[in-house]
């Protein structure tokens, strides 16, 4: 009986020890989690910008595209206000990241992430081929390899 008491009372410590442990990797992570960099890649869902620094026909810098931006002016995104990035930056507290192309895309901007994406583009390399000059796939994930923080 006494033994049995003895290995309850150590499963128990065990337990709470590894509780205290689950605890203490859990806020590692919360921590870890907020200083990440939110990268962003894709097509005109998702692209804020990086279309207006090409010489391309695939750009969203004319009316209407903005109207509903708090601006109220295009700003390279091919919507009428905020795109997904914008949304999930919002719910995350943070800026929005910048387009990869941006030459405002330096030091601590550096830090909240980036946006690779591309209005035209697709999975195929044959996807968009109307436009010229927009940032395949390949190309964003090249563009990755280069960005430092």
């Amino acid at each position: 009986m006494c033994t049995l008491s003895i290995a309850m009372t150590n499963s128990v410590a065990n337990v709470a020890l590894l509780v205290v442990c689950i605890l203490q990797m859990m806020s590692l992570l919360v921590l870890q989690a907020n200083a990440r960099a939110f990268l962003v890649f894709g097509d005109s869902l998702v692209d804020n910008g990086n279309n207006d620094f090409l010489v391309t026909t695939a750009r969203a810098d004319n009316y209407p595209y903005g109207i509903d931006f708090p601006t109220h002016l295009p700003t390279g995104r091919f919507s009428n206000g905020l795109n997904i990035p914008d949304l999930i930056s919002e719910h995350l507290g943070q800026a929005s990241p910048l387009p990869y192309l941006s030459p405002m895309l330096k030091k601590d901007k550096l830090l909240i992430g980036a946006n690779f994406a591309s209005a035209g583009i697709g999975i195929l390399n044959d996807t968009g081929i109307q436009f010229l000059n927009i940032i395949r796939i390949t190309k964003q994930l090249e563009y990755l390899e280069q960005y430092k923080v």
